[in-house]
């Protein structure tokens, strides 16, 4: 049986924050950068040998993993791989063991989904080193999804695998979270330039306030008589009593329609107004959903400031990063003198790296 080499981009999310597990849309971009993962199967092997080779993800640290595993064996990162070994048995994969080698060029902690780039890019090399059945995108993404949430306990929604699945250069896409369809949408930039700036305050998805801003939706939803938020009519969110319900409900809502409209938006070129809708976005979740800090709203400000079209938090909250959308000059700009407004202002010294809409996962054979 030989090798397989299986890579996984990270993401950015464009537009459309906690809104895959209410039913909604998402505009993310996968990223020009992400994970390899390097499988050599042992079929006589009843584990998994798994080293890391990169800083991204505890460089050089080591960790076996049985085939048999299951929830609360592995702990750290090697729960995610492991979590992709236990969700892949579960659905009738005969998982070889061997030694696997990861390598990623994606930072932990800055909201660009190094978990789920991990896992997708495990699963793919574990399901091809085991001969079948070949898994569409949608199963892939489900099996990632399962190893983060039954195994990890990290109760996300989809946005991150299928972002990462159906990634395209120069490329959003938009995802309806209800059908799981993905349309691509263009990206014409001009001049202009999308820049990631990490702030450097890790945020968990596993933390307390993620799993308590999604039970605060269901209760909006139920609320209201609707099985998720995104059946609810555009000003349904006026309609719940509870006032931190209805403030999370109003963001996702909103924040629904501000997908559609930045989509429509790129379509057309216009720059200007996907750059308000970003401001628009970060101000929903800063005020509604609560869920930006104190160094990611110095970001926003410092970069809108330096003449950006739009910057906003991206992914879960509680720290990660901001993605900024910005003319040549402004970028320059913001590289230049951004890191260390934020730093004199108190906050850890963020960087500045401008990114590119890369392709989604894929596998090869060594």
């Amino acid at each position: 049986m030989s090798g397989v080499r299986a890579y996984a981009p990270g993401r950015v999310n464009l537009i459309g924050e906690h809104t895959d597990y209410n039913g909604g849309f998402a505009l993310p971009i996968a990223l020009d950068r992400g994970t390899h993962v390097d499988f050599d199967p042992d079929p006589t092997a009843s584990s998994l040998k798994v080293r890391t080779m990169s800083d991204a993800v505890d460089a050089g640290s080591e960790v076996t993993i049985s085939l048999d595993t299951v929830p609360g064996d592995v702990g750290g990162w090697g729960a995610y791989v492991a979590g992709c070994v236990w969700a892949l048995r579960r659905r009738g994969v005969d998982v070889p063991g061997g030694a696997m080698v990861v390598t990623s060029a994606v930072p932990v902690g800055a909201g660009l989904s190094s978990s789920a780039a991990l896992e997708c890019a495990v699963v793919l090399a574990l399901s091809a080193a085991a001969g079948g059945p070949d898994l569409d995108r949608r199963t892939v993404a489900a099996v990632a999804h399962d190893a983060e949430n039954r195994y990890v306990g990290a109760n996300t929604g989809l946005l991150d695998q299928l972002s990462i699945l159906h990634g395209a250069v120069d490329t959003a896409m938009l995802i309806d979270f209800r059908s799981m369809q993905v349309t691509p949408v263009p990206i014409e930039l001009g001049d202009a330039t999308v820049m990631v700036v990490d702030s450097h305050s890790p945020h968990s998805h596993a933390a307390g306030e993620y799993g308590a801003r999604r039970r605060s939706c269901e209760a909006a939803a139920a609320a209201l008589g609707v099985p998720e938020l995104r059946s609810a009519a555009g000003d349904d969110w006026r309609r719940v009593d509870d006032p931190v319900d209805r403030r999370r409900a109003r963001h996702v809502l909103t924040e629904n329609s501000r997908v559609l409209d930045t989509a429509a938006a790129l379509t057309a070129g216009d720059l200007h107004c996907v750059g308000r809708l970003m401001v628009e976005s970060h101000a929903s979740m800063r005020d509604d959903f609560e869920i930006t800090t104190s160094a990611i709203d110095e970001i926003v400000r410092t970069a809108l400031g330096a003449g950006a079209h739009g910057a906003r938090m991206t992914g879960g909250g509680f720290g990660g990063s901001v993605v900024v959308l910005a003319s040549a000059e402004a970028a320059a700009q913001i590289e230049a003198d951004l890191p260390e407004q934020v730093e004199r202002s108190g906050h850890p010294r963020p960087t500045v790296a401008r990114v590119r809409a890369g392709a989604g996962a894929n596998i090869t054979t060594r």
